[in-house]
């Protein structure tokens, strides 16, 4: 018979199998959820692809849908520098909606509004039937697709071309990547960062369109970009008084909170210090700011590089097989507009209402502008139940399109 000491040391190395394996387990659900929850987000809701689908049916055999945008009299103010001009570029049309509707209800004086929304060949038909069949009146909507700017050719900007067709970036999307990934060297915070980051929106051209400002609309001095995962909730026309002290891009930082999420950002949470050239050029400590919500003062920009510094840190990256930093448009952006960058005040543009479930709703209620970056976006089953009314309520469920669709029932 065993002696008792022994009896004990084996109990003890079963339990302690027993915990690591508990451990394992809930480990590797945390990663399964993750994944899935990833898959999610980057999946195309039944109910808006009904209403792309839809509507571009209804571009074909509607004159009503097709007709211009704007009427022929009001096209000389798209390049009217009296107005306020903001650009949304998305193939979402639901969202765009909410984004125009939210800013056009929001405005003093919306009669004085242009949106300038840009989308892809293939939702062309359906956005453009959108806003024909639901005008914003007195706001000039104009919807025009990439195919339809003669500048932005592949000619111009070969870089977008060869992102697009990099054999590392099709693999970093496409391929099996979650199988081979160790889990047990990675956090799930970096590994939903890494999921996040492989988002096939990253490497669409409608993403890095805010690049090309400046020549996409040569006869504007200042424009509003907004995300299409946004929603206004105050008039924005004082954005165009703020002073930029000579510099091109207005934007709120987003390195002064605590949250680990979205408001503690530094260079260092998007970039490889370890790569020599990352190490040579860049601070780590240097603030981070936020896309999203930004004032764009184009006569400034034609003035500086930051286009071709953006291509060219672009080209590094892909020599370096994508290890300078985290795929996405913000970390070139970084870059390109250092030293180009006016702080603004936060209230403008509160971020993370796609990340954080715990968010404080009088702090939501009081922003210019919600951003809802992060993957729980409202119009997907797993937004945040106490945060998607902010955004339903600019969504018109007495539409046809939007009631036959079945939107977010």
């Amino acid at each position: 018979m065993k002696n008792k000491k022994y009896i004990a040391k084996d109990f003890v190395l079963i339990l302690k199998g027993m915990m690591e394996k508990y451990e394992r387990d809930i480990r590797e659900s945390k990663f399964a959820e993750l994944t899935n929850k990833h898959f999610a987000a980057s999946a195309i809701p039944k109910g808006i692809h009904c209403l792309s689908l839809r509507l571009t049916d209804e571009y074909s055999s509607n004159a009503h849908a097709r007709r211009q945008l704007p009427s022929p009299e009001l096209l000389p103010l798209l390049s009217n520098n009296s107005y306020y001009h903001f650009v949304v570029s998305t193939d979402n049309i639901l969202a765009a909606s909410v984004v125009v509707t939210s800013a056009v209800q929001s405005f003093l004086k919306p009669e004085k509004m242009v949106f300038h929304v840009i989308t892809d060949k293939k939702t062309y038909a359906g956005m453009h039937s959108w806003f024909a069949l639901n005008p914003v009146s007195p706001a000039i909507v104009e919807v025009k697709g990439v195919h339809q700017f003669e500048w932005l050719t592949r000619e111009n900007v070969p870089v977008l071309e060869a992102v697009e067709n990099h054999n590392v970036i099709r693999n970093y999307y496409h391929g099996n990547h979650i199988a081979g990934a160790n889990l047990s060297e990675t956090t799930p915070r970096t590994f939903a960062s890494k999921l996040q980051a492989r988002s096939p929106k990253y490497i669409s051209l409608l993403n890095h369109l805010r690049i090309y400002l400046p020549e996409l609309f040569q006869n504007l001095d200042k424009v509003v970009f907004l995300d299409d995962d946004v929603v206004v909730q105050r008039d924005l026309s004082p954005l165009w008084e703020v002073d930029l002290g000579g510099k091109v891009n207005g934007a709120v930082e987003t390195c002064k909170g605590e949250d680990e999420w979205v408001m503690s950002k530094r260079f260092r949470n998007y970039f490889n210090f370890s790569h020599p050239l990352i190490a040579k050029n860049l601070n780590p400590d240097e603030p981070a700011w936020a896309y999203g919500m930004n004032i764009f003062d184009l006569c400034a920009w034609r003035k500086t590089n930051i286009t071709d510094t953006y291509h060219a840190w672009l080209k590094e990256n892909l020599k370096s097989n994508l290890t300078m930093w985290r795929l996405g448009t913000l970390p070139p952006a970084l870059i390109a507009f250092k030293g180009h960058v006016q702080a603004i005040d936060p209230s403008w543009h509160m971020l993370g209402l796609g990340y954080q479930n715990k968010t404080n709703i009088e702090s939501v209620k009081r922003a210019a502008v919600i951003h809802y970056n992060g993957q729980c976006k409202p119009w997907l089953q797993i937004g945040f139940e106490h945060l998607r009314p902010f955004w339903t309520k600019y969504v018109n469920y007495s539409n046809d399109f939007i009631r036959n669709c079945h939107i977010l029932e």
